[in-house]
């Protein structure tokens, strides 16, 4: 019988010696190469997301962070009232309660906004609790302190619109609280 020889090879043999020394094939056929630039293509556009988002840290303080300090402010205030006014004690004393609490709640509201990592760290950039509590200069009057709460009150209810969820209900009942103690605690 005659055999037949043709210049292109079967399907699956290479021509000519087609392995290297390791036993691997050195052709790389298109598939292959395809798959090699996708993956580097993916791979460079998850690098970079990821050195954009570590470049990137939270530099803003909170929102609520002016109205914990109010709170304390306010609360603060109502303590050191009650040396002007010490009939009216039960009723600072009230106010600086709720004040402080206030005060505590929003707090962990902020605390709980920054939030934890999986491996329970938390991040490096943090908007700090107040390590003091402010204390007024002189004992503030009743009416001085009714203003300072009215405008706490205010200050809560126009940022309680802006925000939504939990954050707009805790401003909505400060700012209620707030309008409760100067118009019955403090008449």
């Amino acid at each position: 019988m005659t055999e037949r020889v043709t210049d292109r090879p079967a399907a699956g043999c290479p021509r000519g010696p087609s392995s290297d020394r390791y036993g691997g094939d050195r052709r790389v056929n298109r598939r292959t190469a395809l798959r090699v630039a996708g993956g580097g293509t993916v791979g460079l556009f998850a690098t970079g997301a990821l050195v954009a988002c570590a470049e990137n840290p939270i530099t803003e303080p909170d929102v609520l962070v002016a109205h914990e300090f109010s709170a304390r402010s306010d609360a603060a205030a109502a303590t050191a009232a009650i040396a002007i006014d010490p009939q009216r004690t039960d009723a600072l004393t009230t106010v600086a309660a709720e004040r402080t609490a206030h005060a505590q709640a929003l707090r962990t509201e902020i605390d709980r906004a920054i939030g934890i990592y999986g491996d329970g760290t938390t991040p490096a950039v943090r908007t700090p609790a107040p390590t003091t509590t402010p204390v007024p200069d002189a004992p503030p009057s009743i009416a001085t302190l009714r203003d300072q709460l009215s405008a706490s009150q205010r200050a809560a209810a126009d940022l309680a619109v802006t925000q939504s969820g939990y954050r707009a209900g805790l401003l909505a009942s400060i700012s209620a609280a707030c309008a409760v103690q100067t118009g019955v605690l403090l008449v």
